[in-house]
């Protein structure tokens, strides 16, 4: 899942939703939650992150629009960009500093672009913009523009969906630091137990941001339960296995939709 965290994971690979056909009507999502991530990425001293995202979504027939605005809070000795975990080498001492508030504000766009009903196979491409709206000299974030493509295939078998990811990432650059544009993706499952609880594992996978850096690889356990048709919670874990991975996250995430 851009956690974002890939997202983020976002929250957005998080989804415990089994796919059904779109919907010609119209409808409108709100969304928080609460995000704790800890890592060190490849420095001597482990950065601490609370991500506090609330989120838009708004979905007619076969589109999908987004727009997500965080507030967040580094706790770390700097350099390390919170949307992507990105070391940008921006800010690094030997002090540990505590900075907040608005993070970077991303807005995307997804369109369902083939559904195989008979087959149960479903193929969304979509598109996403970073906005700096987050302070630089803060270290909240890169004071860059980073765009990313991404196709999610979603293959349903009884109780159990399939969902991957394949996606590039074009980063913008910070003042002296080269960033390499990146492919990432996401493979793994969620099983329905009934029509109110569902639960999953996603392994996320990412190509080295810097020369000297290493590939991301995390794997996010999650749960989702729904209230009712309106109201819906999720809550995950993630362990990374590699330098610029996290070491460990948790969070929670909250919707209400009409």
């Amino acid at each position: 899942m851009n956690l974002k965290i890939t997202n983020l994971l976002s929250l957005c690979l998080l989804s415990a939703l089994i796919v059904a056909p779109c919907s010609a009507e119209d409808k409108f999502t709100v969304s928080t939650g609460f995000d704790f991530s800890t890592g060190k990425y490849g420095q001597a001293e482990k950065t601490n992150i609370t991500y506090v995202p609330l989120t838009g979504k708004y979905e007619r027939e076969n589109w999908t629009f987004k727009v997500t605005v965080p507030w967040l809070e580094i706790d770390g000795p700097g350099g390390v960009s919170a949307d992507s975990r990105v070391v940008t080498g921006s800010g690094v001492g030997s002090n540990r500093v505590v900075e907040s508030g608005i993070g970077d504000t991303v807005v995307g766009a997804t369109y369902s672009a083939f559904q195989f009903q008979e087959q149960k196979i479903y193929i969304d491409l979509g598109a996403k913009v970073k906005l700096p709206t987050a302070s630089e000299s803060k270290g909240l974030g890169t004071g860059k523009v980073d765009y990313t493509l991404l196709g999610d295939l979603y293959k349903t078998i009884d109780h159990f969906t399939v969902i991957s990811t394949l996606g590039y990432k074009l980063f913008g650059d910070p003042a002296g630091i080269n960033l390499n544009n990146v492919w990432f993706g996401t493979i793994g499952g969620v099983y329905k137990f009934n029509h109110e609880n569902s639960a999953g594992l996603m392994v996320d996978m990412r190509e080295a941001t810097t020369n000297t850096g290493s590939d991301l690889r995390e794997y996010t356990l999650f749960y989702s339960h729904k209230f009712n048709d309106a109201y819906k919670m999720q809550t995950y874990v993630v362990k990374g296995d590699t330098r610029s991975s996290v070491d460990w996250s948790l969070g929670t995430a909250l919707s209400a939709s009409w």
